[in-house]
C-alpha cells in the first residue's frame, strides 16, 4: 500500500480500485483518438498520391480512353483523354453542385451538365461539361453553349461517384440528381449501354458561353496533418487529465 507524501499515511485502501473503471475508459478513449490521429496520418499520404497522379494525367497529352470492359478505375481514373462525336443535347441531365466563385471562400449553387456523347468509332459515354448557375438550368437560356455538330472533347476519365451518407437520394420522375451515378442517369435517360465512366470536359480558353468545364480541382484540400495533430493533441490532454486525477485520487487527503 502507498502512502501519502504529504502525510505519511497509507492511501485509502480503495484508491486504487477506484481508478480502475475510470482507467479503462480512459484507456478506451485513448485508443480511440490515437487510432483516428493514425489515421489522418495514412489519409494525408493517400491524398498526395492522390494529388500527384490527378495532377500528373491532366498534364499528360491526351489519349483514347480505354475500352468500357478493360476500364480500372485504379489504372485509368484522372487520365487525360480525347473523343471525337455528337452530343445528344436533348437528353442532358443536370447534377445539382457547387463551383468556385470570382470572390476566395465563395461558391456558386447550380448545376452540372452531363450529356450523353456518342463516339464516332461507336460507343456512348456520358460527358461533364461543367457547370451552369442555377438562373442557367433551362437549356434555353444557354443555347449559345449547345454543340450540335461533330466535335472533340478533351477531358478527365472519372468513375461512377457513390452517393455518401448526408447526399439526397435522387429522384428520376422530376430529374433531380446530386451525384454523377453513371448507370442510374443511363437508365433513367433510356441510354442503353454506356460506358462505366465519364469525361470531366477540359476547360475552353476564353469560354463565354455555359457550361464551363475545367471545375475539377487538382489542388484537393490536404488538412490531414492538421487534424492528426489535432486527434493527438485531444489524447495527450486526456493523459494530462487523466494523470492530474489519479495523483489527486491517491495523495490528496480529502480524496
Amino acid at each position: 500500500m502507498s502512502a501519502r507524501p504529504e502525510t505519511g499515511l497509507p492511501a485509502p485502501r480503495g484508491a486504487w480500485r477506484d481508478l480502475v473503471a475510470p482507467g479503462l475508459s480512459a484507456l478506451i478513449v485513448l485508443a480511440i483518438l490515437l487510432g483516428l490521429g493514425v489515421w489522418q496520418i495514412a489519409r494525408k499520404t493517400e491524398k498526395e498520391a492522390l494529388i500527384g497522379r490527378i495532377r500528373e494525367r491532366s498534364l499528360a497529352a491526351p489519349v483514347a480512353p480505354p475500352s468500357p470492359d478493360a476500364w480500372n478505375p485504379a489504372r485509368d481514373e484522372f487520365r487525360h483523354v480525347r473523343v471525337t462525336g455528337r452530343f445528344l443535347n436533348d437528353r442532358e441531365t443536370l447534377v445539382h453542385g457547387l463551383a468556385p466563385g470570382d470572390t476566395p471562400g465563395r461558391a456558386l449553387q447550380g448545376y452540372y451538365v452531363l450529356t450523353p456523347f456518342e463516339r464516332t468509332d461507336g460507343g456512348t459515354l456520358l460527358i461533364n461539361r461543367g457547370f451552369v448557375p442555377t438562373e442557367l438550368k433551362a437549356q434555353a437560356d444557354r443555347r449559345d453553349g449547345l454543340v450540335a455538330d461533330e466535335t472533340a472533347v478533351t477531358g478527365l476519365l472519372r468513375a461512377s461517384e457513390p452517393r455518401g451518407l448526408f447526399v439526397p437520394a435522387p429522384d428520376p420522375a422530376r430529374g433531380a440528381w446530386f451525384n454523377r451515378d453513371i448507370a442510374g442517369i443511363a437508365e433513367a435517360r433510356g441510354l442503353g449501354p454506356v460506358a462505366p465512366y465519364l469525361v470531366e470536359a477540359d476547360a475552353v480558353p476564353g469560354q463565354t458561353s455555359w457550361p464551363r468545364g475545367g471545375q475539377l480541382r487538382i489542388d484537393l484540400p490536404n488538412n490531414h496533418l492538421q487534424y492528426a495533430f489535432t486527434w493527438f493533441g485531444i489524447a495527450a490532454c486526456l493523459v494530462g487529465v487523466f494523470s492530474v486525477f489519479a495523483w489527486r485520487r491517491l495523495h490528496d487527503p480529502a480524496a
